[in-house]
């Protein structure tokens, strides 16, 4: 019997991809199906160390550059997790093939956003992903995230500490990621020792954060931030004890080790259903955020700077919950 061949697409980000996991172990396990996946070209090293992937097609910009050996493939199925202008041109390159997609719930979040009526389900969005497979035949096994490293991933510029907290200073937009005076808060409560992950963005915040915290915290700081790539950021991620962070594609990593997650939230909410996800697993996560805020949710993806101004919905974080 031929072996079946899915083409999965998701475009972007980091924690949106690794909450397809489940989808593409569950596939490869429970109906032995040859996988590929299409993704852009920067999230490649994400996908290249998972095993139930069989080949990986990435674009810069536009599905045009794989078109012809989409087409050449000859998939019995595409699976749309993404559902977007993108991912319909894919479709659309290849008619006579069936597709399967999810509800993105985009008027229902628009309301949330706009009006600040919540009519999203009470449901995760990797619960959302198997709804929509359910003509397939395929359940969730309840195992959580995948998330893959390899050996030389292990290899850091520095020596980890025996045990301690990983504290995500970056994140995608600015509004979704504490101020630098929360930070210095949330550090100096810390009584373990601490490892600082982020981009090189954050580098010059790092500094600062260090520089502030150097005589008062009881915590040492070991600082990782800008020198390490994505790959030896999780495997930092796999080797705390603890994982505090905002809403970043590092806290989606830190869930599929099953780590214990501090998950602070600003502009956007987990009620949109992209909190951390550990199937039938024990939720680890703690989720720390103002309620009650007349402008909160302002963003499903969030903004460089508050739209209002004040951005209370960081200001107004209380970082005693360390104590």
């Amino acid at each position: 019997m031929k072996k079946k061949k899915f083409l999965l697409i998701r475009f972007s980000a980091i924690g949106d991809i690794v909450l397809t996991s489940p989808v593409i172990r569950c596939i490869k396990q429970q109906l032995g199906a040859e996988i590929h996946f299409l993704s852009k070209n920067a999230y490649r090293p994400i996908l290249a160390t998972n095993p139930y992937i069989d080949k990986i097609y990435t674009i810069k910009k536009r599905v045009g550059e794989v078109a012809s050996q989409l087409r050449q493939e000859q998939y019995d199925s595409i699976i749309d997790l993404h559902k977007n202008l993108r991912s319909f041109l894919v479709k659309l390159n290849l008619p006579f093939t069936k597709s399967y997609s999810f509800n993105k719930l985009n008027f229902e979040k628009w309301l949330l956003v706009n009006f600040k009526i919540n009519r999203l389900p009470k449901k995760h969005l990797v619960d959302r992903y198997f709804e929509a497979l359910q003509p397939l035949g395929i359940q969730n096994d309840g195992a959580g995230l995948d998330f893959f490293l390899h050996q030389s991933d292990q290899a850091l510029p520095v020596t980890l500490p025996r045990e301690f907290t990983a504290v995500v200073i970056g994140a995608g937009r600015n509004t979704k990621a504490p101020t630098i005076q929360k930070w210095i808060a949330i550090i100096k409560g810390c009584s373990e020792a601490i490892v600082l992950l982020g981009g090189p963005a954050e580098k010059e915040k790092a500094a600062k954060l260090i520089e502030a915290c150097s005589t008062e915290t009881r915590s040492t700081i070991t600082n990782l931030v800008g020198q390490i790539n994505l790959q030896q950021s999780a495997y930092c991620i796999q080797q705390a004890d603890k994982v505090i962070t905002g809403d970043t594609g590092l806290m989606h990593i830190a869930a599929a080790f099953h780590k214990p997650i501090v998950s602070i939230w600003g502009n956007t909410v987990p009620a949109f259903g992209m909190y951390p996800y550990y199937g039938a697993q024990v939720d680890q996560n703690r989720v720390v955020e103002v309620k009650g805020l007349a402008c909160r949710p302002c963003s499903k993806i969030g903004f460089d700077v508050c739209p209002q101004g004040h951005f209370k919905c960081m200001e107004k974080i209380d970082t005693t919950f360390l104590k």
